[in-house]
């Protein structure tokens, strides 16, 4: 007799028939169960049939993923994955186009489940599907359909990439390349082409020799956003894939078709708001493009190279009047040399190149002064004169400035960084200004020339004066400039009198002066406040989050979604479709005990970060966390999807754990929630009617119809 752990009470339906409740036995093989199914609606030839979840994601039962049935799930009897795959097969291959059109449009359905995938591609459906785009002859529709399911079958890995011939490779790059042709076959074969690229270098080779990046560009420049995105992809992906010498070559060709100025103007200007998955290509098209100046950034100066003395030779005779010092001895030469190159702000007057001996920022410090100096002389000779005529305890050093500043822009642009898998935070002035890190440095020296006047600065508060300016650049970027001269009017609006004004309003926010009265007050409100904290954390944790899994061959491969229990004794995780918001808990197929979680980790501790050490950049680790379970042998690794829930999702853990909550947004809160209590507590409520008690209750409506009826048989 099978133990009670091992029974599952189900529901399994069939159209046209009665559903039937079952119990059913883990232990049974499922064959078994299946036969003993067909059997309770008369039904011959049990192995042709199959089950199925009915609701959410529609996979086939199979002995390997059985044991995730909960009690209470509604299953459905359908086609076997073998039979259902020969009737494809068939109806694909009919001579009449309505039934062809009709099964690869099945198809494309059903190829998510990779149960389905094997038996089709065992019986080489896919050489199928890739006979119908090499022949093409075939209507748009029936061709999105087989593109579609082509796409779906390939997802799943069973197939390697580079087993494709060079007439698909081509016909594909074919239906990217026409400039008359569907939208929908577009997209797919954008997104197909996205994959080989990420998939082997040799693909990637033939790519980029079948497909124009100038007709990417045009793709960019379409009103379909989705055709935009995927072009987008793919242009990010050859780029990411390319090696050195091709990257530089194709920066080249985009750069002179003004690839920017397209984006900023077909995408970011045109349609007012972008949608995350561009916002993602936009951040890496920038950080791809930015990270182009890390080896200069990296790059020590070199006394001996001649190019870099004349670089320095430029500064001095920018600033300087130098066509006398010919006629003058080595000697008196020299001392003039170093007394110019102390005017300035060289730390090291006699050998200036030690002072760009620092990495970062290396040879790019001395590349955006040459820039300022070259093309902003009348601003660049203002900058040093005005500060050699000051007192010596008064003056700004322009070298020094201009070395740190460079440092600051390379930190708030993340010059040298990877760009995230998740990130998506660009900012629209790299696509509306060329150069724009010798553009912004430009601004930024004479903001700093401007704060350290207003600050009344000496050479000691050097250190304070470069934090106001980091602040600066930070908040004016923060608010997303689109131009640099809309930069430069805010950024120069927010002098240090604002800085401080800004501070002071923050500081206030945070540490309110309160009587001892009051502070006693908040002693006593805390406790219950945190518990309120606490049960929204965990009422946040039982809606569940939706969170993306990274993979190396796909940027956002599938999603998954992971939720508490109502009595808060079970975490329910398990993959979901993107059109999916919330799925039921019942259609989540895994589940940790809360009590079996033995820690939660964040940051590097987690498995999954030390895992690609060296690979991950702040922004990641930021957002990463994981709980061990089973005496720490394994672990549940999450990335989340923005910092608030990163926030909320520790705190729960914590809750749950018996341990105090440690996030921003929690002390964030606390303080919001203690300043309304505390206000509310001291209104001065005299005359003031206060009901006795609640609001009454609206009626309930004079109908349910709008509840699901589970009772009715799917047609």
């Amino acid at each position: 007799m099978p133990q009670q752990k091992d029974i599952v009470k189900i529901a399994i339906q069939m159209p046209g028939a009665y559903p039937q409740l079952i119990q059913l036995d883990q232990k049974k093989p499922l064959s078994a169960v299946i036969k003993e199914v067909c059997d309770g609606w008369n039904l011959p030839g049990p192995e042709n049939y199959a089950l199925q979840y009915a609701d959410g994601v529609q996979m086939y039962i199979t002995e390997s993923n059985r044991l995730d049935i909960k009690n209470g799930c509604i299953l459905r009897l359908t086609k076997a994955p073998g039979r259902c795959a020969l009737d494809l097969y068939k109806g694909i291959q009919s001579s009449d186009a309505g039934v062809r059109c009709d099964s690869l449009k099945e198809l494309a359905g059903v190829s998510t489940d990779v149960t389905f995938a094997q038996e089709f591609i065992s019986q080489d459906g896919h050489l199928l599907l890739v006979k119908i785009v090499e022949d093409s002859n075939e209507s748009n529709v029936i061709m999105t359909h087989t593109l579609t399911g082509f796409m779906e079958l390939m997802d799943h890995g069973i197939v390697s990439w580079e087993n494709l011939s060079t007439v698909f490779i081509k016909k594909i790059a074919s239906f990217v390349n026409a400039k008359a042709a569907d939208a929908s076959i577009q997209q797919v074969s954008l997104d197909i082409l996205e994959s080989m690229v990420l998939s082997s270098p040799s693909l990637f080779l033939k790519v980029k020799q079948e497909v124009t990046l100038e007709r990417l560009i045009a793709h960019l420049q379409v009103t379909n956003q989705q055709i935009q995105t995927k072009a987008m992809a793919l242009l990010m992906a050859l780029l990411q894939t390319a090696e050195d010498a091709d990257r530089q070559e194709m920066f080249a060709f985009l750069n002179k078709k003004n690839l920017r100025q397209y984006i900023y103007k077909n995408i970011i200007h045109s349609s007012g708001s972008v949608q995350d998955e561009m916002a993602h290509y936009l951040y890496v098209l920038q950080s791809v493009t930015l990270n182009h100046l890390e080896p200069r950034m990296k790059t020590p100066m070199d006394c001996c190279s001649q190019e870099q003395r004349d670089m320095l030779h430029d500064l001095r005779q920018a600033a300087f009047e130098t066509d006398t010092e010919n006629s003058l001895s080595h000697d008196r030469r020299r001392s003039l040399c170093a007394k110019e190159y102390k005017k300035l702000g060289f730390s090291n007057n006699s050998n200036p190149g030690q002072d760009l001996a620092r990495t970062p920022p290396g040879l790019l410090a001395l590349d955006t002064m040459h820039y300022f100096a070259t093309h902003h002389t009348d601003a660049f000779s203002r900058f040093v004169l005005e500060n050699s005529s000051r007192e010596d305890k008064h003056e700004c050093p322009f070298a020094r400035s201009s070395i740190q500043l460079t440092l600051i822009l390379c930190e708030i642009l993340r010059i040298g960084e990877p760009p995230s898998e998740t990130g998506s935070s660009y900012h629209p002035i790299f696509f509306s200004q060329y150069r724009l890190v010798e553009e912004l440095f430009c601004v930024c020296i004479q903001l700093l020339n401007k704060t350290w006047k207003e600050m009344r600065a000496t050479q000691e508060d050097f250190d304070k004066v470069m934090q106001v300016v980091r602040e600066q650049i930070t908040r004016t970027l923060s608010s997303k400039p689109t131009s640099l001269e809309l930069f430069k009017n805010k950024v120069n609006a927010l002098n240090y009198s604002e800085i401080l004004k800004l501070r002071q309003t923050e500081r206030l926010h945070q540490e309110e002066t309160l009587a001892p009265p009051v502070l006693e007050l908040k002693d006593r409100l805390k406790p219950e406040l945190l518990e309120l904290i606490r049960q929204q954390r965990l009422n946040r944790l039982c809606q569940g989050t939706m969170f993306r899994k990274i993979s190396s061959r796909r940027r956002q491969d599938k999603l998954w979604f992971c939720r508490l229990s109502p009595n808060h004794k079970m975490l329910h995780y398990g993959d979901v479709e993107e059109e999916v918001d919330c799925p039921p808990i019942e259609t989540l197929q895994e589940k940790i005990p809360v009590a079996d979680i033995k820690a939660l980790l964040t940051g590097k501790d987690c498995p999954h970060m030390k895992d690609n050490k060296g690979k991950q950049n702040k922004e990641v680790l930021d957002l990463a966390f994981s709980i061990t379970y089973d005496v720490e042998e394994y672990s549940l690794n999450f990335i989340a999807p923005s910092r608030t829930d990163f926030c909320l999702w520790t705190d729960g853990l914590s809750v749950l754990l018996g341990r105090e909550m440690s996030s921003e947004s929690m002390r964030s809160e606390l303080e919001i929630l203690l300043s309304m209590e505390i206000k509310l507590r001291l209104l001065d409520l005299e005359n003031v009617p206060i009901p006795d008690s609640a609001p009454v209750v609206p009626k309930p409506p004079s109908n349910f119809n709008f509840c699901y009826d589970f009772s009715q048989t799917e047609q």
